[in-house]
């Protein structure tokens, strides 16, 4: 029995010994995996790297995880002494066999505090043992340490270069090349971490450990930039469109949404306050301007917005909103009977309603109490009847790819009347710039994408989801 206890440490050790030179061999190792082997066939290693993959035989696991597990709690013991490299080996092959293991992490952690491990180790492993358990929970938890102490580590870096340029103007060529590359490095593991939990979402269906870590990269690394959200929402569009079942997927779009809008909105605030002292004498030129395009309006029954009307922030929210319904239409038509498509919409409207009513508050508070005529326009009881009077006494409708803001769209003839009338110089202006806004989202427009889906899907649970959608739309914004 010794003996057999001595062949095995043996094996053991020459197993842990090989995963560690097969990283040598091969650094861009991608993925990890069990080879289903109940008995050894050859007298070879059960290690086998193919390319970038990395396969272990499942006959030596029973062998390999207990034995790395005792030598670890060992160590942790105080009974058993370990060098740093042996530390590092160990605490390898058990995370790639169990990643759930938090005494392995933990002593991973003390050792990357003492400058052993490279942060950059850390993710790769991390990296690895996902492919295998993409959900682990202590994995993405220790992802989230590593990238708080890189966060760190290139703050503390930033400022002392910043002082010691400020000090030495000698070195502010050194300086700014420093902080350029701490920028890029930033972005170039922001760009890892983001592919690292699309890997993980896409190999385990609603994988909530892994979006939740997209979200909390998102919040920590990008902070609030708006091209990094516009990119993350954009990319998205494909894997939803694959994943129409994920709640996760669809949770982290809506995510990205909210995020959006408040920045957008902020920015809109933000220029509303620019040149304090300039504002009345604009305000003053518009009145008599505004007060004459309302009354041309109310003539013709068309209810549209100048240009100089909207706010900074208003167009890229109402064309956000506008095409996160378009791809749920889409979705919903192309894929019947998925609950979580409608749930989407449920949330993207219900979003859409309270930032229309607190961009009305503010829009009025800031009015003195008068509600402007694109308030009124993007009102949700705006109903169908509306666009049947404008199509009636304009020649025009607000069907979908008809008119906007009382223009024609863009892939629409412009109908002529019988007699030649001249350009309104506003409606040029905001045709140059191209500011042709969407129908926005309204009650109408809901009721009537509902009764199409009534009307023309023949699957049950199609319209049971469209029917709980409609009373919801009755019962939450109706009211």
């Amino acid at each position: 029995m010794a003996a057999s206890e001595e062949e095995v440490d043996v094996l053991v050790q020459r197993v842990v010994k090989d995963i560690t030179n097969a990283f040598k061999r091969n650094p861009n190792i991608d993925e990890i995996g069990l080879i289903p082997c109940p008995e050894p066939r050859y007298n070879r290693s059960p290690i086998v790297l193919v390319e970038n993959k990395l396969g272990v035989e499942s006959w030596c696991v029973k062998f390999l995880l207990p034995y790395v597990h005792n030598k670890l709690l060992l160590y942790r013991q105080r009974k058993h002494w370990l060098d740093r490299e042996a530390l590092v080996d160990i605490t390898s092959t058990l995370l790639l066999l169990n990643p759930d293991f938090t005494t392995a992490w933990n002593v991973r952690k003390e050792l990357q505090q003492c400058g052993v491990l490279n942060p950059e180790k850390d993710l790769y492993l991390g990296k690895l043992a996902l492919t295998k358990f993409p959900k682990s929970p202590e994995t993405w938890i220790h992802r989230r340490w590593v990238l708080l102490q890189v966060l760190q580590e290139c703050s503390g870096q930033g400022g002392y270069r910043k002082e010691q340029g400020e000090a030495h103007q000698s070195v502010a060529v050194a300086v700014a090349e420093r902080s350029q590359s701490l920028c890029e490095h930033l972005t170039r593991t922001l760009h890892q971490e983001m592919k690292v939990c699309s890997d993980a979402a896409c190999r385990y269906p609603s994988n909530y450990n892994a979006w939740s870590h997209r979200i909390w990269v998102l919040q920590h690394m990008a902070m609030g930039n708006v091209k990094v959200l516009h990119d993350e929402l954009s990319s998205m569009r494909l894997w939803v469109s694959m994943h129409v079942s994920d709640h996760s997927g669809f949770h982290y779009r809506q995510f990205l949404i909210k995020e959006l809008m408040s920045e957008l909105c902020h920015d809109s605030e933000s220029a509303a306050t620019i040149l304090p002292q300039q504002q009345p004498i604009v305000s003053s030129k518009k009145i008599h301007h505004q007060t004459h395009l309302q009354a041309n309006r109310e003539a013709s029954g068309a209810e549209g917005v100048g240009e100089e009307e909207l706010q900074p922030g208003l167009v890229p929210v109402l064309q956000l909103f506008h095409q996160e319904l378009e791809l749920c239409t889409d979705l919903i038509q192309s894929f019947p009977g998925h609950e979580t498509l409608w749930c989407h919409r449920r949330h993207v409207f219900y979003l859409w309603h309270h930032w229309r009513r607190e961009h009305q508050h503010y829009h009025c508070t800031s009015n003195r109490g008068t509600e402007s005529p694109h308030l009124n326009h993007i009102d949700p009881g705006l109903s169908s009847n509306s666009c049947t009077s404008l199509s009636q006494g304009n020649g025009r409708g607000c069907g979908r790819g008809d008119t906007m803001n009382g223009q024609p769209h863009a892939s629409e003839a412009m109908e002529v009347d019988g007699g030649m009338t001249l350009p309104d110089p506003h409606d040029t202006k905001r045709l140059k710039r191209g500011l042709l806004m969407p129908c926005p989202p309204n009650l109408a427009s809901e009721h009537r994408f509902i009764i199409s889906v009534l009307d023309g899907s023949c699957n049950l649970e199609q319209k049971r989801f469209a029917l709980a959608y409609k009373k919801w739309l009755n019962t939450v914004i109706g009211q």
